[in-house]
């Protein structure tokens, strides 16, 4: 190895490789377990999306920012886009435990925060589990804005099952096509935040989440039907690993109060176990305190609280 290749370094990319996803799960391993915390990289979703070749990526669009020492990964920070361009970028990161307070994790952020700035997204949401000492510390450092928190839930199976579960009824599930997406933009924006008009007329020009396309990155949409007629949708993904993840779950306004919600939620189940899920885990506003009811109601645990933050 030449003395070159030995001294620190930054390489920048569009999307990840095979090769960077393995390293960059090893240091996340490495993370988690040192600092006994929950981090959200989407490595499995970004990783399909480059296979895919679904997006073009070039330097002029940089989402991967790595820092090595040597051969070694000691560093890493990764923009997350959902939803089109409107929507905010998601950031998250981490450092070698035994390379920190060095100023790794601040040069990662700087050109992060600059490279966010420069796409003119719809903001720029910095992620943090609530037990990460060092990442809560950082981001009051450079007066990030607490925004919310969302928690992390797991199925329990012995309590699911000890559930009673009321007939799946009329309710079926499809497969959501191209052609739903202008119904899919509208409901997300009903449920999670931007104008319930979205969405509502079909433009070429308009940056909206296309199924087909999510689906070859390992997220599958379901449009909730009843009689044929549309009563909300849900995200289902299974991770390498094999764990199940739930996403997206909601019930049109009209449709409330009559037990849907429910009644999706055990559909989705259902359908990750017979996709012969390992676990089930799905994420949910801590302030969506109806929603957290019915999770914990139909068996889910928290595991950990994830913290969103107004990065300017």
């Amino acid at each position: 190895m030449s003395k070159m290749e030995k001294e620190p370094y930054l390489k920048l990319s569009g999307s990840l490789s095979r090769k960077d996803c393995e390293l960059i799960h090893m240091l996340e391993e490495l993370c988690v377990k040192n600092d006994q915390i929950t981090l959200k990289l989407e490595l499995d979703y970004k990783r399909s999306d480059a296979d895919n070749k679904t997006v073009k990526t070039t330097l002029s669009n940089i989402n991967e920012f790595l820092y090595f020492h040597g051969e070694e990964l000691i560093g890493y920070m990764g923009i997350c886009s959902f939803g089109g361009s409107s929507q905010p970028l998601e950031i998250t990161g981490m450092v070698h435990p035994q390379y920190r307070r060095r100023g790794i994790f601040s040069k990662l952020s700087e050109l992060v925060i600059t490279e966010c700035r420069r796409r003119n997204a719809g903001g720029i949401l910095a992620l943090c589990d609530r037990n990460s000492i060092s990442g809560q510390k950082f981001l009051e450092q450079t007066e990030a804005v607490y925004n919310y928190s969302e928690f992390e839930m797991y199925l329990h199976d012995e309590s699911y099952k000890a559930m009673e579960k009321q007939p799946p009824g009329r309710i079926t599930f499809r497969k959501a096509v191209n052609a739903d997406a202008s119904q899919i933009t509208r409901q997300d924006n009903l449920y999670f935040g931007g104008s319930p008009q979205e969405g509502n007329e079909e433009d070429e020009n308009t940056d909206i989440l296309l199924p087909e396309e999510e689906e070859k990155r390992g997220m599958t949409i379901y449009i909730a039907e009843m009689d044929d007629r549309i009563i909300g949708k849900v995200n289902l993904q299974i991770s390498d690993s094999g764990t199940g993840g739930i996403y997206g779950l909601g019930v049109l306004p009209e449709n409330r109060g009559k037990g849907f919600g429910r009644a999706i939620l055990v559909n989705a189940i259902e359908k990750l176990k017979e996709l012969k899920a390992s676990e089930i885990m799905l994420q949910v506003a801590a302030e969506n305190a109806a929603a957290l009811s019915l999770y914990k109601s139909c068996g889910f645990r928290e595991t950990s609280v994830m913290d969103y933050f107004e990065a300017e």
